[in-house]
């Protein structure tokens, strides 16, 4: 898991990469868990999603995603303006980007409509610990379908 998720806090994930993701996850708990034999039949199947889900008591790999980088955009965010990583933050850079591909304030503000947050002012929010702490929690524990 720190191999695959090396320095995802600055990762800017569309969905299509999401899923993937997640398909690269249950592939490796598939390897890992092996299959299951059939206990009517007696033959041997793969494990279904949910029955991974049941064997790994771990967090799905994107929530893991999402709540380091709302744990790194709270650290940036209560950082001064005067620091290069802040600025790049808030900053509004020229030119046009790719089509489909979000900037990472994008993906922070969905993040946080997801926990219904998304109208706040999340730099103004991120400067109180005890309640961007919870944030990040409560993004850590949202059911991914």
């Amino acid at each position: 898991m720190p191999v695959v998720l090396y320095g995802c806090e600055a990762w800017s994930l569309t969905l299509r990469e999401e899923r993937k993701l997640r398909v690269f996850e249950n592939m490796v708990l598939r390897r890992i868990f092996g299959t299951r034999r059939d206990e009517v039949t007696g033959e041997c199947r793969r494990l279904h999603n949910e029955e991974l889900n049941n064997f790994y008591s771990s967090r799905n790999i994107v929530r893991v995603i999402k709540s380091r980088r709302m744990r790194w955009a709270g650290y940036v965010a209560r950082m001064g303006e005067k620091r290069g990583v802040y600025r790049v933050l808030v900053g509004k850079p020229e030119g046009k980007r790719p089509l489909g591909r979000p900037r990472w304030v994008d993906n922070i503000r969905t993040d946080l409509q997801e926990v219904r947050c998304g109208n706040v002012d999340w730099i103004g929010l991120a400067q109180d610990r005890d309640r961007w702490r919870t944030l990040v929690s409560a993004v850590m524990n949202l059911r991914v379908s």
